[in-house]
């Protein structure tokens, strides 16, 4: 691993210390006073509070870079083997607070500022959170940078500057409605560093010439290129003076060569030419429900690629002569199918660039690239239309068409005469290009986010894959960074921890288990019970705030949050609340234990049941919350605009992890880890890493219902249920599912008849019917254990002191030792965590 340096960096910082731990608060204060001044021309007493937060992050970043410029030199001398983590998508959250806290100096921070009558949380909160990223996969590579660099691995991100991120969600009406995430608005991001003599040409269109003259040469002709700029985001290690980088292309034109006059006209065409070009890292996944947007989505995940494997390559190249040696050097991984052009893009700078030829450029291809797969979900696997392919990236459509050849033959040669095995293995098949199996075909790891996801993979998904090459899979459980999911989200139960059993558990978390004795103090058992109950004011206090609603602190905080869709089942979860909803306006005194429900996420623009599913919630959410009747026993929120910040807020303060997702279709999902390391019981099926939890904590300590993977499973492949034999025998369904179109709610009865429709006419394919018995009967038990505050509060710590291993040090461990065979020594902890899961 890399060691700290002790050598002296000259520094504008005005402070006698070369550490910044060692930094002291007055020395703090003075510096921040002198930054504000000198950015902004203003005293302090002139200065707004973003003015002000622009300052402390740029005296931050100011330290940052010291040990990034240092980081760097280091590598540079000892050229250890470097890891590129190539994902669509980075959903960093807000960035300050994590600085400070992974440089040693947030308390210093907090005591310099309160000086000069600044509090820091104020601060923080003017930070806006960068539109990089959406849901679990980028959450989920946020997660692992912070851990690569906490590791001390020489790690970098490569990803998108996405202008207007994905969108921000406003409910209007009950209804999602999309606008443009405006986050860059300042035009620069307060930590990105631009690098423009660093910039990469991406090509797109053109001709492809063959010219063969002793040897091939593939010469590309007439193409459009664009400019990839690159912005460096640092990622600070914790406490360990290690910087990484996160790598964002931007998309730029330069028109000073473009001439003004061709046929009389002025410059707005050129404009217009550099404003439609540039429009390529605009927005984060563009609508592709129609075919232009298809396009848009197939240019950003080249360019992603060309530019970072041209970056690589060029990087590799200043230290290393050798082609040859790249596998030993480097390490290039794609983070699900997006970057999976990444396979062929490397083979045509190799070819094209360095004439190499086909059998050592793939060898070197395969051996450098690992995949990991994030779904089991068919319209999830991504498929591009040949004759796409074929117009806007000619020459990679021709390596891809090779590698198809080549890779059918050697199907054929282990398996002759079976042509329904390579057609289902083809890379190119039925006139459209198999992006998992050219990631499959193309690298020489493979892997699932969670035991049951994998074998899931193995055994089914992708089995005649597995029989091929079965030494290429494997399972990785998915992780995430306890430093910010517990230490900074829920500072209160991070010092309560502290206190406890000593700070050890930041840098090794798995030593969390020393809290287990615990679970029999009833005195650190009603701490405890404090620490959820102040999260629990302040997320009310949001709430209040920003909705005007008063919920019950002592009631039960059921959340949620996440993407919204239909294998996620945020409809079953609306329809139990429903018939608790039916039971208090028959009987208002039945006894039952007060629920506030919390949703939050966000549904593609183009996905219209994901849309009808958050109507169905608000609707509901305003019936319930208006009904005085029902003596406040039950409330329903959803929370806009979901967030890491939003997540950072109600994740602390909730009592309840709703992981419902149908058995089988969840991959692995890591706001379950979230949650249950801030002592919130899962509540979910036997799907993802739910089953590690409950094997984890001790399925005594959660509470799981419905069907099983293989049950769903065999349902999917020989068929079986029908969803009208349980309507028919449940009149507690039969209710609920009728006051989806009975005129229940206040709005038009066909309002939700698709979902109505999906529930009974379409085969009910996510089994919310079918498993929703079960899940009423597992939030009866929810209910009545929560009566219970000692056991309640034993089984929240029981899951805390047991989170340790999902923390993404472990994860990343395990690829940096099993998958990208790094040469650098990780902690004797990781390496003994690894060898305990298997």
């Amino acid at each position: 691993m890399l060691t700290k340096t002790n050598q002296e960096c000259p520094t504008r910082f005005p402070m006698p210390s070369s550490k910044p731990e060692h930094v002291s608060v007055v020395d703090f204060r003075d510096a921040f006073v002198a930054t504000l001044q000198n950015l902004h021309g203003k005293s302090l007493a002139e200065s707004t509070d973003q003015e002000k937060f622009i300052a402390l992050a740029a005296l931050t970043k100011e330290i940052i870079s010291k040990n990034l410029i240092e980081t760097r030199k280091q590598r540079a001398h000892d050229k250890p083997k470097q890891v590129y983590y190539l994902s669509i998508e980075y959903l960093l959250g807000r960035l300050l607070e994590s600085n400070l806290v992974n440089l040693g100096i947030r308390d210093t921070c907090a005591e310099a500022l309160s000086l000069v009558g600044i509090e820091l949380n104020t601060l923080l909160a003017q930070e806006e959170d960068a539109g990089l990223g959406n849901g679990g996969l980028g959450r989920l590579a946020a997660c692992y940078l912070d851990s690569m660099a906490a590791l001390g691995l020489a790690g970098h991100g490569c990803g998108l500057r996405y202008r207007y991120g994905l969108f921000e969600q406003k409910i209007v009406g009950g209804y999602q409605h999309e606008y443009p995430d405006n986050w860059l608005k300042n035009r620069s991001y307060v930590w990105e560093y631009r690098r423009p003599e660093e910039k990469a040409s991406v090509r797109f269109g053109g001709t492809v010439r063959v010219h063969t003259n002793g040897r091939t040469k593939f010469i590309h002709e007439n193409y459009e290129h664009i400019w990839a700029v690159p912005y460096d985001v640092p990622v600070v290690g914790y406490k360990n003076e290690i910087v990484n980088t996160l790598r964002l292309w931007s998309a730029e034109v330069d028109i000073s060569s473009h001439t003004c006059s061709i046929y009389g006209q002025d410059c707005n065409n050129v404009i217009s030419y550099k404003h439609g070009a540039e429009s390529l890292t605009d927005i984060l996944y563009p609508d592709d429900s129609h075919y232009e947007g298809r396009v848009l989505r197939l240019k950003q995940q080249y360019f992603l690629v060309s530019a970072s494997l041209q970056h690589i390559i060029h990087s590799f190249r200043l230290h290393h002569s050798k082609l040859s040696e790249l596998p030993d050097k480097v390490a290039i991984h794609i983070n699900d199918t997006h970057p999976a052009l990444a396979i062929p893009e490397l083979m045509r700078i190799l070819i094209d660039d360095y004439s190499l030829d086909w059998e050592e450029a793939w060898s070197i291809t395969v051996k450098t690239i690992s995949y990991t797969n994030h779904t089991v979900l068919p319209e999830a696997l991504e498929k591009w239309p040949v004759s796409m392919l074929e117009q806007l990236l000619p020459r990679i459509y021709m390596i891809i068409h090779e590698i198809n050849e080549r890779y059918c033959r050697d199907i054929w040669t282990k398996n002759p005469g079976d042509w329904d095995r390579v057609r289902s293995m083809a890379v190119i098949a039925d006139g459209q290009v198999h992006m998992a199996h050219l990631a499959i075909a193309g690298s020489h790891s493979v892997n699932g986010v969670a035991k049951i996801h994998t074998e899931i993979l193995k055994n089914s998904v992708m089995n005649n894959f597995y029989t091929h090459t079965p030494n290429k899979f494997s399972n990785v459980t998915n992780g995430i960074t306890h430093r910010r999911w517990l230490l900074m989200a829920n500072p209160l139960l991070a010092k309560l921890i502290t206190d406890a059993i000593g700070p050890s558990w930041l840098d090794y978390p798995c030593d969390l288990t020393k809290l287990t004795p615990f679970a029999k103090d009833a005195a650190f058992l009603e701490d405890l019970a404090k620490v959820k109950l102040q999260n629990k004011l302040n997320l009310a206090k949001y709430i209040k705030h920003k909705y005007n609603v008063i919920v019950d602190t002592n009631s039960i905080f059921d959340s949620h949050i996440k993407r919204i869709h239909a294998y996620k089942r945020q409809c079953l979860n609306a329809l139990h609340i429903m018939h608790l909803y039916n039971m208090l306006r028959e009987n208002p005194n039945i006894k039952m234990t007060p629920r506030t429900f919390i949703f939050g996420g966000k549904a593609a623009p183009g996905y219209y049941k994901a849309k009808k599913t958050i109507k169905l919630i608000t609707t509901l959410a305003d019936k319930i919350n208006k009904d005085k009747t029902i003596n406040g026993k039950l409330k329903v929120l959803f929370l806009g605009n979901y967030n890491v910040s939003l997540a950072e807020l109600i994740i602390p303060a909730s009592d309840v992890s709703e992981q419902i997702s149908t058995a089988s279709r969840e991959a692995s999902g890591t706001g379950n880890m979230k949650f249950m390391m801030n002592g919130a019981l899962t509540l979910g099926t036997m799907d993802g890493a739910n089953i590690e939890i409950s094997e984890a904590a001790d399925a005594d300590n959660i509470f799981i219902f419905g069907l099983s993977a293989e049950e769903v499973l065999n349902y999917y492949r020989h068929g079986g249920y029908n969803p009208w034999d349980v309507y028919n025998s449940d009149p507690r369904i039969k209710t609920v599912v009728d006051q989806l179109v009975n005129g229940f709610f206040p709005v038009d009865q066909n309002e939700f008849r698709t979902i109505h429709d999906a529930l009974l006419y379409h085969g009910d394919e996510y089994f919310l019917l079918k498993d929703f018995s079960s899940y009423v009967s597992a939030q009866q038990q929810v209910g009545e254990t929560y009566l219970s505050k000692s056991l309640w509060q034993q089984m929240c710590l029981l899951n805390i002191a047991n989170s340790g291993w999902f923390a993404g040090d472990r994860t990343f461990s395990e690829y940096a030792a099993e998958i990208w065979h790094l040469d650098q020594p990780l902690p004797v902890w990781c390496q003994c965590q690894s060898q305990a899961l298997h």
